[in-house]
């Protein structure tokens, strides 16, 4: 498996397009009189992080799988960002960084051994392959899937079209409904 071709355009596309989110409610939050201190605090549950910390967690997803595949030194924000031009900032961080990783520095990368330790003491030995499919992945879109539901819940307008705007680039000419 090209872990390279796997990881790194799905992680921009995806940054890319929470970036996107993000504007369109700032945008909300401007029309509607919704603060941005709400907005970025705003949770699903009293037990999750708010928006800001989601944002700040899909960048440091982004960060330890170059890490953990490729050696990378972490580039994840230390704090959580105050406005929407911070939030946007470290995505865009994030995707320049990981866009920039060569394919070369994926090279034996998926038959390569991960030990993730966890805070809690757990200790999970899998492979790149594994590391990538089972653990980095599925961490990576919670973090975007519980932001998107966020903005979804204080009423930004987003839809399949933002959650997956990069799907735009495939669309066959003269097959797309109005236009």
């Amino acid at each position: 498996m090209d872990l390279h071709a796997l990881v790194i355009p799905t992680y921009v596309q995806m940054l890319k397009g929470l970036g996107n989110q993000l504007t369109k409610a700032e945008a909300f939050a401007g029309e509607t009189g919704l603060s941005t201190e709400d907005l970025l605090g705003a949770r699903l549950a009293p037990d999750m992080f708010p928006l800001a910390t989601q944002v700040r967690l899909v960048c440091t997803q982004a960060s330890d799988v170059l890490r953990h595949l490729t050696g990378a030194d972490s580039f994840a924000p230390a704090e959580d960002a105050t406005d929407f031009d911070g939030l946007r900032a470290q995505l865009a961080d994030a995707a320049q960084r990981i866009q920039a990783t060569p394919a070369s520095a994926f090279e034996g990368v998926a038959e390569k051994t991960i030990e993730l330790k966890l805070p809690n003491g757990i200790v999970f030995d899998m492979t790149g392959e594994s590391f990538a499919r089972d653990w980095a992945l599925p961490q990576f879109y919670f973090h975007l899937m519980a932001a998107y539901a966020i903005l979804r819940h204080k009423g930004v307008a987003l839809g399949k079209p933002d959650w997956v705007s990069h799907m735009f680039a495939y669309i066959r000419p003269g097959t797309f409904p109005g236009g």
